[in-house]
């Protein structure tokens, strides 16, 4: 018999006071921690998850990083904080050949560092990409700017001499970039950590310590005025940005929190404003939050899936990994755990993605899972070795709980067992590079609004592969897909190099497609905006009140319409 509605509503209300009363300690003890610092607090506090791995953007691979590295330093280019599209940003305008092919940036007039010293200029430009992509950086990200003519030969040490890379200084205001081919989507890239400009003289004087130095200039909206490992990176604005007139809020904190009931306890109090990712909503209450108006829910390109280490026995046979595959039911992970409405996943690129239709991948079939793992060997699972599924310790309840599900599902179709490791968020992402792991928990989030920015990833050349899988067929169909000048025919080979990822290789299962969830009071923040690659620009957020204490909107129980 189905309970009425404001019954439920109570009931939920009562688990809400429950998790707060339990979470209450722990938000004290962070709150006492910030009184003992003799911190005054920032005018934005924002509750951004992991710690940054990094705050270099040539380094940076993590969203939580790449979060505070943005605000830090600026490309060509920016994002639009409503679309999510590039507009403007150190460059005021560009010119286009019309084969697609060289791009002409004018950079501002006037742009100087942070120190208000030295101007920003086209040589910063250049020898911040060629930085990016010296082998010795070791940037994960390089990839990104290999449609540039030579840039992939340097970065693999094949090209030795940098002046053969495709980009150039005309004049101090004025940077040229040749590209390989027509590159759609080349303005999203600029706007890209990888592509920002970072303080080459300061870098040349300190090394890999340059993070460290005092003050060090920046050329985005905002500077570091300290970095205090599990406390808080604290922003200031940058008075001399070349947009400091609407950059609104002068300083801001960015709490490093992992724990969903303490994220939600300190924006409840008010101590937080702000707080990204679904991680940081406790799982518990999901149902019940996503109603409040300051719980934002939306859709964006990003995709939650399974990595797989292919160069570990068994996994490094296809059929074990087609099996894992075949028999994971993607509907009882969205509904029993993740809970806020996210289409199950069967192609890595979501739907929406722009130009672009993904195929499907492998769907639920036990039967053929089970089939498969027979012939590789493991008739019912009899002697298969046992796996261990890697999460991440700082976001463990919600990985985990995944985890724990397919460790059922695997043992109830193909009995096999799964063991679970969780680690901390920096070892977690060097037991990836290293391919340390036989199978984790992996998301990525669109760079810009098309498909390469997810099919790249599983290049074989790829920084961000971490898998150990290579198709020179795969990689063929990319080449040709960003080489062809018919959108049709792009769109073919594009698909088909997704089906061999997704049906023959199977280096990922992909499980669902993310739904966008973060929460701010409205009546106290504004310049936040959903967009498809869920990026949010903090120079673009303002502050309309301060007068609120707390940023409690509950949701009163509603009646039974009959």
């Amino acid at each position: 018999m189905m309970k009425p509605l404001n019954k439920l509503m109570q009931e939920g209300l009562v688990r809400l006071k429950d998790a707060l009363i339990l979470a209450f300690i722990f938000s004290a003890l962070i709150l006492c921690i910030g009184c003992n610092s003799k911190l005054s607090k920032a005018d934005l506090v924002i509750i951004n998850g992991a710690e940054p791995e990094s705050l270099d953007p040539a380094i940076v691979t993590g969203q939580p990083d790449m979060r505070v590295v943005s605000a830090l330093f600026e490309g060509l280019t920016r994002t639009d904080p409503e679309t999510g599209k590039p507009i403007p940003g150190l460059a005021y305008k560009w010119d286009i050949s019309p084969d697609g092919l060289v791009y002409k940036f004018y950079l501002r007039q006037n742009l100087k560092w942070s120190n208000n010293e030295d101007p920003i200029t086209s040589e910063d430009v250049y020898w911040s990409w060629i930085r990016a992509l010296d082998p010795m950086t070791a940037s994960d990200y390089a990839g990104q700017l290999f449609c540039i003519k030579n840039a992939e030969a340097f970065n693999s040490g094949r090209l030795k001499d940098p002046s053969m890379v495709g980009i150039c200084c005309l004049a101090p205001d004025v940077f040229v970039v040749t590209l390989n081919m027509p590159t759609p989507y080349f303005l999203d890239i600029c706007s890209l950590p990888i592509a920002s400009v970072v303080p080459t003289k300061i870098i040349n004087r300190f090394g890999d310590r340059w993070l460290l130095s005092k003050n060090f200039p920046v050329s985005g909206p905002y500077q570091l005025e300290f970095w205090r490992i599990n406390d808080r990176i604290r922003l200031r604005k940058n008075n001399v940005y070349w947009d400091a007139s609407n950059v609104q809020v002068k300083t801001i904190d960015i709490l490093p929190i992992n724990s969903a009931i303490t994220a939600f306890n300190l924006y409840e109090t008010g101590y937080a404003d702000i707080v990204w990712d679904k991680n940081l909503v406790p799982a518990d209450l999901i149902d019940l939050l996503v109603q409040r108006p300051d719980f934002h829910s939306f859709d964006y390109l990003g995709t939650y899936f399974i990595r797989i280490n292919t160069t570990r026995y068994p996994l490094n046979d296809p059929r074990v990994r087609m099996a894992l595959a075949y028999t994971i039911d993607k509907q009882r992970i969205v509904s029993k755990i993740t809970r806020a409405g996210e289409p199950v996943a069967n192609s890595l690129t979501p739907p929406g993605t722009a130009n672009y239709i993904p195929p499907s991948g492998l769907k639920f079939d036990p039967s053929v899972g089970l089939r498969l793992l027979k012939e590789a060997g493991f008739t019912n699972g009899i002697n298969f070795p046992t796996l261990t599924y890697t999460v991440t310790a700082s976001m463990a309840k919600y990985h985990e709980k995944i985890a724990i599900e397919l460790q059922q599902i695997w043992k109830q179709y193909l009995g096999i067992d799964i063991s679970i490791r969780q680690l901390e968020w920096k070892t977690f992402l060097a037991a990836q590079n290293s391919l340390d792991y036989d199978l984790c928990w992996s998301s990525w989030v669109a760079d810009y609004n098309d498909a390469y920015t997810f099919l790249g990833l599983f290049e074989s050349n790829s920084g961000n592969n971490r898998t150990g899988w290579k198709n020179p067929k795969y990689d063929e169909f990319l080449r040709l897909a960003n080489t062809s000048q018919d959108s049709n025919q792009r769109l073919v080979y594009l698909q088909k190099a997704e089906e061999i990822l997704l049906k023959e290789g199977v280096p990922i299962i992909p499980l669902y497609f993310y739904k966008g969830l973060n929460y701010f009071n409205p009546s106290k923040i504004q310049g936040i905006y959903p967009n498809p690659i869920d990026h949010h620009p903090l120079n673009a957020i303002r502050i309309i009140s301060t007068n609120l204490s707390g940023n409690k909107l509950s949701i009163e129980p509603q009646k039974q319409s009959l």
